[in-house]
């Protein structure tokens, strides 16, 4: 099979690279190992969307595509329908069910991928590549440098399982969101502390000491973002396993605790959960540039930069534990809004592919905050945008104009230049 671009992963980076790639008149397949596509925008049941970028970015499209409003959780049911209608409209040939398995390069330039499923063994080829799938799957196959983990010991943040509960009563407006989302229960008690006590006794598993709730587009609902399993390889498939049926356990405690502690959630229920482990942190693929948690603080802008006032908090769940790991703050650290440049999404070693997404070239505590979906979905335009601007002059990441990348994003609405 052959085509201008391909991309592997159709998560939140992954769709965004395939809308921009194939709006821009280049034929482009997206490959995807699950029987639907989305990521954690669908089989991860994770939201709301975090992060921040510039404005004019796809990410305004697809949240507004599958958010009842910006800001709440997504209808999962709904983005697994209007994610595959934009899809279709712009074009893109989707391959479902169907995982990279290899990748043949000719020196520095990637030839083409091969892929299995239930048909067997296929190979594509193109011009341009892009890895969105998260892991770096495709970098690896395709021999690029990577790093997994923090520095001191090789451990990356916990995975989770996220669920959706119905059942609690609509005069009931708990919420929480972060770490220091102090709420009065009305009746002397606060509801972190409440979460603190009770994975100190043991009513909340070991390492859940926050249960956090966010509003979905129902008063009944709460999306919850509490179960956590630590010191996980999120590569070794057997880990997977285990974790997933720890943290399924844990949703049964976490619902009991809700129900015996906080007035209104006596009835819920799991009314969904996740289809798939979130996984937080995976491999990072070594690029020309290397983010750093310096680089956030002090908002960094670059020649290149292709995503612009990034922000979110250096939110790092600890690896070994409960709560944060990096800074004594119980809520995490905040960086100016950054950039992030292109040359942190060029592979060291293959010059047509490009990575987008938590994926891409930076420390582990840079990770921390560019790994969410907005700043993912900003990321994964970029990709498209560059792919598009390399097919048209017929150039590599590493010869290619970042001025017309930018210029391309910006034609789109992208606002790279403040004003």
């Amino acid at each position: 099979m052959k085509y201008d671009v391909i991309i592997a992963g159709s998560g939140p980076a992954g769709i965004s690279a395939a809308l921009e790639s194939a709006r821009s008149g280049y034929k482009t397949a997206l490959i995807e190992r699950y029987g639907c596509v989305g990521g954690n925008l669908t089989m991860g049941y994770v939201g709301p969307l975090l992060g921040t970028v510039c404005k004019g970015t796809i990410a305004e499209e697809i949240e507004d595509a599958i958010c009842p409003a910006r800001g709440m959780v997504p209808d999962f049911e709904k983005a697994k329908i209007a994610l595959t209608a934009l899809l279709d409209e712009a074009g893109v040939d989707v391959y479902l069910q169907t995982m990279v398995t290899g990748a043949e390069k000719e020196g520095s330039i990637l030839k083409k991928v091969h892929t299995d499923g239930k048909f067997g063994h296929m190979e594509f080829s193109a011009r341009v590549f892009v890895d969105a799938t998260g892991d770096g799957d495709l970098a690896v196959q395709s021999g690029c440098p990577w790093e997994i983990g923090r520095e001191e010991d090789g451990l990356v943040q916990p995975v989770t399982l996220m669920f959706v509960i119905d059942g609690v009563d609509p005069e009931q407006t708990l919420l929480c969101q972060h770490e220091e989302h102090y709420t009065d229960l009305g009746d002397g008690r606060e509801y972190l502390d409440l979460c603190h006590k009770a994975c100190a006794s043991g009513e909340l598993p070991e390492n859940v000491n926050i249960v956090r709730l966010y509003r979905t587009g129902h008063k009944t609902e709460r999306m919850v973002n509490a179960t956590q399993e630590n010191r996980i390889d999120p590569l070794d498939p057997l880990a997977v396993y285990r974790a997933e049926a720890a943290l399924r356990r844990q949703i049964g405690k976490i619902m009991d605790f809700l129900r015996n502690n906080i007035p209104g959630f006596e009835n819920i229920r799991v009314k969904g959960s996740a289809s798939t482990l979130g996984v937080r942190e995976s491999r990072r693929i070594m690029g020309r540039y290397l983010l750093t948690e310096q680089d956030l603080m002090e908002g960094k802008t670059f020649p290149d930069t292709v995503v612009h006032r990034a922000h979110f908090c250096l939110d790092i769940h600890n690896p070994a534990g409960p709560g944060q790991s990096v800074h004594d703050e119980k809520c995490p650290k905040s960086p100016k809004r950054y950039d992030i440049p292109f040359s942190a999404m060029c592979p060291i070693g293959c010059d047509n592919l490009i990575t987008a997404g938590r994926c891409i070239s930076g420390t582990h505590v840079a990770h921390s905050s560019y790994r969410v979906m907005r700043i993912c979905m900003a990321m994964g335009q970029a990709a498209g945008a560059a792919a598009s601007v390399m097919l048209s002059t017929e150039t590599s990441t590493q010869t290619v104009d970042t001025n017309l990348i930018r210029s391309h994003l910006m034609d789109r609405g992208v606002r790279l230049e403040d004003n």
